[in-house]
């Protein structure tokens, strides 16, 4: 599964993004979602999962009421809305897709068989 993350950008802090990820040609029902980030110099953090059916969605505490995660099964995409970003936020966000992820791991990156090329956003203070 190829993954296309899109959206990312500079943005000034207070604002919003909504980044998508699509997976032209394929279907990403039965997949969990998820999205992680990576800052220079910094480990990839996860940021929010999606379930595939979308009935259970978790996200990290650092974005927790910021930001949210979603997905249009009939469009293939996934979304993470971006609000009251921060400066903090900036990093390459990637998307990625696993089909046999346990609760457990779902916060854990080797758990997703499938990832995206990342899409950047910089915010300034």
């Amino acid at each position: 599964v190829q993954l296309q993350a899109s959206g990312g950008g500079p943005v000034q802090a207070g604002n919003s993004l909504r980044l998508s990820c699509a997976a032209p040609g394929r279907t990403l029902r039965g997949y969990s979602m998820a999205w992680f980030r990576q800052a220079p110099g910094e480990e990839r953090e996860f940021v929010a999962a999606i379930r595939s059916n979308g009935g259970h969605v978790y996200h990290a505490d650092s974005v927790k009421g910021r930001f949210a995660i979603s997905r249009d099964n009939m469009q293939n995409t996934v979304y993470l809305q971006m609000n009251s970003l921060k400066p903090e936020d900036t990093a390459v966000y990637l998307c990625a897709a696993g089909s046999r992820v346990i609760l457990s791991s779902i916060r854990t990156a080797s758990a997703y068989d499938h990832w995206g090329q990342g899409t950047l956003v910089t915010v300034s203070s």
